[in-house]
C-alpha cells in the first residue's frame, strides 16, 4: 500500500479519541518516521486481555520505507508497545538516555534487547531518516528526559510536542526550552501535533515541586507506617518521596516489579539521588519501629494484581497495613480506572488506615504532568503553526483544543480533529484529509499479539456473564444408540443440587433430541451437536433469559 508519493503525510495510529497507546507517523515519499509506540490497559469488555497496542498493519505493509522510531519520553502510553512492534518490524529506535534505559527493560523481558538497534539522543541531537531530518527540544513533564521533535521535510516542518507542561521550577531539570520553541516558530511550522490531555482545564498546571511539600508534611505527621503509591515512571515524584523518607528518618521499601526496575535504572544513571542505606527488603520491616518505615509501591490505579491492591486485601506475604497506618495515593485516576481505585480505597479504610487521595487541592498529593489551557495556548503562540492536529486525548479534549487554537488566531478550518487511521496530506503547502489507512487495537493475551479475535472475546464474555453447560452423551459405536443417561456439568451457570427439577427437564430434552437424531441414522456429529445446542439453548433462554455457552460432547463406546 503506497499512498504517499512526493507529498507529506501525517497520521495517528493511536492516541486520538482515547487516552493511551500513542503512535503517530510522518511520511514523505519513500520515507516513514514513527513517533512513539505506546500501550493502554483493557477494560472489563476485554476479558483475559493483558494489554492493547496499536494496529501495525500500515507500517508492516510499508516495512521497506520505515526508517526509525523516535520516542518522546518513557511513559507506558508511549513505549509500552515497542517490543510488539520490534518483533515484527526491527527498526532503529531513538530516545533520550532515561527513555532508552526504560525501553531496554522491556526488550530484555521479551528477549529482544540483543538484536535491537537503540540510539541515545538529547535535545541537541539531529538524525537523518531519508528525506526527513529530526531535531529535538527540551520539555518538562512528570518524567525526566522528555523532548519534543521537529521534523524537517521538503513540505515544511512538522512538530510533535510530546507530553508537556511549562513547569518553570521542575524537581529535576531540564527546564522547558522556551527560546528553542520560539526559534522553531520563527523558522515556520507547517503542522503542529500538540497534546490535548488537559485542554478542558483552565489556567496553568501547578508545578510538580508543590507535591513534595505535601508529601513531606504527611510523612512527618504519620505516627506509624507510611505507604505511598504512584506511577513508577514518575521519577520526579519518586525523588520527592525519597527526600521525605530521608528527612523523616524512615527506611524505604519498594514493592512492585516496575517500581523496583525503574528505581534501579534511574538511580544507576543519576536521575535519582538516595543514600545507599535507605532501601531495605520488605522482610526486614519488623526490625524497625513502624514510625521508621515507608513503603513505595505500585498500584495507584487500583490494578488488581499490583502491590497496593494486594496490601489492601491483606495478601502481601511480607508486610501488612495495620490500623493507624497512613496510605497516600499520589496519582490521579486515569479515566476508566475510577471503580477499581475506589474499591482499593474502601478496603484500606476497612483495615483502619488513614487514606490520603485525590488530585489538586483535595490532597495536594498529585499534580498533572500535562499543560492546561494557558500552556496549550502558549505552545500555539510560540510555534505559530499553519495547521494544528490535536492529539493525545479523547474527542472532547481534542475539540476544546481546537477552541483554544481559534482563540489565538488559528482558523477553524486549519485545525484537524481526526480518528486513528485518518491521514493529513500536505502538498504544495496546503493540507487536506487524505486516504484512510488500517488502524485499531491489537490485543495482547499472554505472549501472543493479535491472536484474540472477536469470536474468542465473544466466547469469553459469554462465559463471564452466563457460564457454561457441558452435555456429555455416550453412544454405542455399533448400534448408534445412547447407552447411558446424558451427564450435565454446570460451570458458572446454575448450582445443580439446587436445580434438580430444571436439570431434569434439560435431561429429557437431550434424551429426546438424541433419540430423534439417532433414529434417522445420522452420524454427522457436528449436526448432532448443533441440534443439541439449539434445543437446549432455546429451553434455557425461555426459562431463565440466560444464554450460557453450551458444549456438547459425544463419546462412542
Amino acid at each position: 500500500m503506497n499512498i504517499a508519493e512526493k507529498k507529506l503525510l501525517v497520521a495517528a495510529l493511536g492516541g486520538v479519541n482515547e487516552i493511551g497507546k500513542n503512535m503517530y507517523f510522518i511520511q514523505y515519499d519513500q520515507d516513514i518516521v514513527v513517533i512513539d509506540c505506546g500501550s493502554k490497559f483493557p477494560d472489563e469488555n476485554l476479558p483475559g486481555i493483558d494489554l492493547i497496542v496499536p494496529d501495525f498493519t500500515y507500517l508492516l505493509d510499508n516495512a521497506d520505507k520505515v526508517r526509525a522510531l523516535v520516542v518522546t519520553h518513557g511513559h507506558e502510553d508511549h513505549i509500552g508497545g515497542i517490543p510488539y512492534l520490534l518483533k515484527q518490524l526491527p527498526i532503529p529506535v531513538y530516545g533520550t538516555k532515561l527513555t532508552i534505559e526504560l525501553i531496554k527493560i522491556k526488550l530484555k523481558e521479551h528477549r529482544l534487547l540483543r538484536n535491537s538497534e537503540l540510539h541515545t539522543i538529547d535535545a541537541n541531537s539531529t538524525i537523518q531518516a531519508g528525506a526527513i531530518q529530526a531535531s529535538f527540544f527540551s520539555t518538562s513533564h512528570s518524567i525526566p528526559d522528555c523532548v519534543g521533535v521537529v521534523f524537517q521535510t521538503p513540505e515544511g516542518n512538522v512538530v510533535h510536542t510530546g507530553d508537556f507542561k511549562f513547569d518553570m521550577s521542575p524537581v529535576k531539570g531540564p527546564y522547558p526550552d522556551l527560546h528553542r520553541m520560539a526559534e522553531i516558530g520563527k523558522q515556520g511550522v507547517k503542522v503542529l501535533l500538540s497534546e490535548s490531555t488537559n485542554a478542558e482545564r483552565p489556567g496553568f498546571t501547578p508545578s510538580e515541586r508543590l507535591v513534595g511539600g505535601h508529601i513531606l508534611e504527611a510523612f512527618a505527621q504519620a505516627k506509624k507506617q507510611v505507604f505511598i503509591s504512584t506511577f513508577a515512571s514518575n521519577v520526579n515524584r519518586v525523588q520527592q518521596i525519597i527526600d521525605a523518607a530521608v528527612e523523616t528518618g524512615r527506611k524505604l521499601i519498594l514493592l512492585g516489579r516496575s517500581m523496583v526496575n525503574v528505581v534501579a535504572v534511574a538511580k544507576e544513571h543519576g536521575y535519582l539521588n538516595m543514600p545507599d542505606d535507605l532501601l531495605i527488603d520488605a522482610g526486614d520491616s519488623e526490625r524497625y519501629p513502624p514510625d521508621q518505615i515507608a513503603v513505595l509501591c505500585t498500584g495507584s490505579q487500583g490494578e488488581p494484581m499490583a502491590a497496593l491492591s494486594r496490601l489492601a486485601n491483606s495478601k502481601h506475604p511480607h508486610i501488612e497495613i495495620l490500623p493507624g497506618d497512613t496510605v497516600i495515593i499520589a496519582a490521579g485516576a486515569i479515566p476508566g480506572n475510577e471503580r477499581n481505585l475506589a474499591h482499593v480505597i474502601d478496603n484500606l479504610y476497612v483495615l483502619g488506615a488513614q487514606v490520603i487521595y485525590g488530585s489538586g487541592a483535595t490532597s495536594g498529593m498529585h499534580v498533572s504532568g500535562h499543560g492546561s489551557q494557558e500552556e496549550l495556548k502558549l505552545m500555539l503562540t510560540l510555534m505559530k503553526p499553519d495547521y494544528l492536529l490535536p492529539v493525545h486525548g479523547e474527542f472532547r479534549m481534542l475539540y476544546q483544543h481546537r477552541q483554544l487554537a481559534e482563540s489565538v488566531g488559528i482558523p477553524n478550518e486549519n485545525v484537524f480533529i481526526v480518528q486513528n487511521g485518518d491521514t493529513i496530506q500536505i502538498q504544495q503547502g496546503k493540507a487536506s484529509l487524505g486516504p484512510k489507512i488500517p488502524s485499531g487495537n491489537s490485543l495482547v493475551d499472554g505472549l501472543m499479539i493479535g491472536n484474540v479475535g472477536n469470536i474468542v472475546l465473544r466466547d469469553r464474555r459469554q462465559l463471564s456473564s452466563d457460564g457454561m453447560l457441558i452435555i456429555v452423551t455416550t453412544l454405542s459405536k455399533t448400534e448408534k444408540q445412547m447407552v447411558a443417561k446424558p451427564e450435565l456439568i454446570s460451570r458458572g451457570f446454575i448450582f445443580v443440587k439446587d436445580s434438580e427439577e430444571f436439570m431434569g427437564q434439560i435431561h429429557d430434552i437431550v434424551t429426546s433430541s438424541m433419540k430423534d437424531l439417532t433414529e434417522t441414522g445420522s452420524t454427522q456429529w457436528n449436526l448432532i451437536k448443533q441440534t443439541l445446542k439449539d434445543h437446549v439453548g432455546k429451553f434455557i433462554y425461555s426459562e431463565t433469559k440466560r444464554r450460557p455457552m453450551i458444549l456438547p460432547i459425544i463419546i462412542e463406546v
